[in-house]
Parts: C-alpha cells; sequence; structure tokens
C-alpha cells in the first residue's frame, strides 16, 4: 500500500467539500489503483488528508492525469495558500486497517529514533485482545527510513476513545506503550471529530 497524506488551510469550506465530492463522483471510478480516502477538518479551518493507494506508482499515474491537474486546480482555489504532501511506501496495518465506521480518527505526525522498532510494536500492537480496548476499530501507519511517521487510529466514538483511554493497561500492553513513547521524538496529535471517508467501490 502507498499513503499519500495532503495537509492545508481551507478558506472556502463549500467549495472544499464540493471539490471533494465531485472528485469521488467523477474521477474516483477512474483512479487506478484508488483505495480510499479519509479526510476531516480541524482547528482554525485547517484539513488533513490521507489518500490510499495500491502503489506509489498507481497514484503517479492518477496524478499524472490531465482531469487530475484540472481538478486539483479547482480544489486549490478553496484553500488558503499551497498544501503539503507527504509521501509513504512503507505502510502498516493495524488490525483490519482503517475503517469507514469509525465515528472519530486521531491522526498522529511526528518520528521515532528507531525505525524497526516502530515496526515491530506497530505488528504487536495489532495483535492486541479486541477485549481490552472495543472503541479502537483499526489502524494505519506510513512510516519512512529517516523516523517520519504519520499514524491515524480508528474508534468507534470520540465518547469510547477517551473513556477508553482511562482503562488500565495490562503490564505487557503498558511495557509496549511506554518502549512506544521513548522510542518517539516528535509528536503532534490531529483530532478528526467529524471524519469523511471515501472509499472506492
Amino acid at each position: 500500500m502507498f499513503l499519500q497524506v495532503i495537509q492545508g488551510k481551507v478558506v472556502d469550506r463549500e467549495r472544499f467539500s464540493a471539490s471533494l465530492e465531485r472528485w469521488v463522483d467523477e474521477l474516483g471510478p477512474s483512479a487506478d489503483g484508488w483505495l480510499g480516502t479519509t479526510s476531516g477538518t480541524y482547528g482554525d479551518n485547517s484539513f488533513i488528508a490521507l489518500v490510499r493507494f495500491e502503489s506509489a506508482e498507481a497514484a503517479k499515474r492518477n496524478s499524472d492525469r490531465p482531469e487530475q491537474g484540472q481538478w486539483w486546480a479547482d480544489f486549490a482555489s478553496s484553500l488558503d495558500g499551497e498544501a503539503s504532501f507527504d509521501d509513504f511506501d512503507d505502510v502498516l496495518l493495524m488490525g483490519p486497517g482503517g475503517s469507514d465506521d469509525a465515528g472519530f480518527v486521531q491522526v498522529m505526525r511526528g518520528r521515532v529514533a528507531d525505525v524497526e522498532r516502530e515496526r515491530t510494536m506497530a505488528q504487536q500492537f495489532s495483535q492486541m485482545p479486541n477485549d481490552y480496548r472495543p472503541d479502537i476499530i483499526g489502524g494505519v501507519e506510513g512510516l519512512k527510513d529517516d523516523g517520519t511517521f504519520v499514524m491515524a487510529m480508528y474508534f468507534t466514538s470520540e465518547t469510547e476513545a477517551r473513556e477508553g483511554e482511562k482503562k488500565p493497561m495490562p503490564a505487557d500492553t503498558q511495557a509496549m506503550m511506554d518502549q512506544g513513547q521513548a522510542n518517539t521524538t516528535e509528536m503532534t496529535f490531529i483530532d478528526l471529530t467529524n471524519p469523511v471517508f471515501h472509499s472506492a467501490s
């Protein structure tokens, strides 16, 4: 899987939303290798979109389409300034990965000191018993060789996620979380309280 993260600031919300819907309706069906998109706004009219493709090659084919360029010009007009792009070839799935059934998505961006340790911990996390945190539906993480990462965790709802955070962890899970925190050198949280999902049919 290939993951592209797009961030920016919205200046025209109506045009922004309409452009996203138009891409899904008109361009999405012919976007070879597109798997789905999780997006949302947060804070001071900022937005983030996590776009999943089968491969980097599929994402490039989509970017090279003339209609994609025409669509982006219209979409960009809804933004305040330029959008940023970040590409991840190394994508890890936690559990089943993302879910369009989530009511709340928390995105974490940052950097880890040890990339291999992060991969191992992501695998361990995906094997956690479902009965410990039933509010966690799944997750996806993009990781670069320099330790830069983006992680999106999908929850049933924000209320249940906050309640789940208060639950005491099993000793082995707490040890894993402590290791993860020690391995993380930078971290920014983005809460999508009204996430928007689009998936390939």
